[in-house]
């Protein structure tokens, strides 16, 4: 007995009911808890500013957001979103919105939703986005706001569409606002990058096989880029906080838009793969649109530049590649320890990255003149005065 006990092997086999024991009521507590996670994982709701449709193009759709008071600044702001995923996580929720960061700070707000692409829509390409569907909404955003110029955001994607609008439409873009946006496609930083380089991906196969780019193959390739932090990980999270409501909520507002994934146009996608990812025609100058070549010299307007230096999409070497080859010279840079999404929805860039984005929007804005409507001042006849 005293040699099991010098081993050690006595306290070790005490210990583990012991410690398997105690483990039992945070057990119990998430057993309890499951009635509330299937409840809030049906009731977490997303993209909760209430707006308006003002245009609607084939799948596309324009959104206004509504304004409790009237905007502050002329020139409104238009978000353009990529076409991978839903844009409402720029509304994820009420304390995790940039769109409500602008709009507290007086812009008048824009979103395109590019809804999602029929089989028949396979062959629009970047042309038809950035020249037919973007410079509509562009011009009619304009004519709502009865203004020349806006603000113009891009996330991602939608940030190279910007770029490539801004290049070729200067005179209507106030200021670009590049977020996490792929404009320089000649690192491999990215898992990305190295998939889809030639000769390991042949695009002209795949879109031939398909016809648009399937959901569910995105959604593939964005989860195995970081596989452990995806699929266990983020599981494992949960698992843990299934009793604390705050942390349930954000977990399902977060699922369900990392689930709610959209096919993308096949032209689109195989121009996108080939002559930016494996050519990298848009700096080198050699990126044409129909007849147009796009001359990023052509942009000058005021440049934002927000970066996550834990972004696993998108290094920030690839957004501030831009630098180099425009004409602007009031560029400011801004970055955080994040990921890719973390950018947008994460509490610290909430509080850090935003607040300063939003002002420095306001600041290359035109204020609205404060109108100060007339007092009537009432003269009175000395009889009228009297308390007779």
């Amino acid at each position: 007995m005293e040699l099991i006990r010098s081993d050690g092997l006595l306290n070790s086999i005490v210990a583990r009911p012991r410690a398997a024991i105690a483990t039992l009521p945070r057990a119990w507590g998430r057993l309890r808890s499951v009635p509330k996670v299937m409840r809030l994982a049906r009731e977490t709701q997303v993209g909760m500013t209430p707006h308006d449709v003002v245009l609607v193009r084939g799948s596309m759709r324009l959104l206004r957001y509504r304004r409790d008071t009237p905007a502050r600044h002329s020139e409104p702001m238009l978000f353009c979103y990529a076409l991978v995923n839903r844009p409402y996580i720029l509304d994820l929720q009420p304390t995790k919105s940039v769109v409500r960061k602008y709009l507290d700070e007086g812009l008048d707000v824009y979103m395109i939703d590019w809804g999602v692409p029929a089989y028949a829509e396979r062959h629009l390409t970047i042309e038809d986005y950035v020249c037919r569907f973007l410079k509509e909404a562009v011009d009619l955003v304009l004519k709502l706001s009865k203004s020349d110029r806006l603000h113009l955001l891009g996330y991602c994607m939608g940030g190279t569409f910007s770029a490539l609008f801004t290049a070729l439409y200067p005179e209507r873009v106030q200021t670009l606002t590049l977020l996490a946006s792929p404009i320089d496609f000649e690192g491999k930083e990215s898992l990305l990058s190295v998939w889809v380089s030639h000769p390991y991906f042949d695009v002209d196969a795949f879109i031939e096989a398909r016809g648009n780019c399937p959901a569910r193959f995105l959604q593939v390739c964005f989860l195995f880029v970081k596989p452990v932090q995806n699929l266990i990980e983020k599981r494992l999270g949960f698992f843990e906080h299934m009793q604390d409501e705050t942390f349930l909520i954000n977990y399902f507002a977060m699922e369900r838009w990392v689930n709610d994934n959209i096919p993308v146009a096949g032209e689109t996608f195989r121009a996108f793969v080939k002559n930016l990812y494996q050519r990298n025609e848009l700096v080198k100058g050699e990126l044409r649109l129909g007849t147009q070549i796009i001359d990023l010299k052509r942009i000058d307007c005021p440049l934002l530049l927000l970066t996550a230096k834990n972004d696993h999409l998108v290094p920030p070497r690839s957004t501030e590649g831009i630098v180099p080859h425009v004409s602007s010279r009031d560029i400011t840079k801004l970055t955080i320890e994040n990921g890719h999404v973390g950018l947008v929805v994460s509490s610290k860039a909430q509080k850090t990255i935003w607040p300063e984005a939003t002002q420095w929007v306001a600041k290359r804005s035109t204020v609205v003149p404060v109108r100060v409507s007339a007092t009537r001042t009432l003269k009175l006849r000395p009889e009228a005065l009297s308390t007779e």
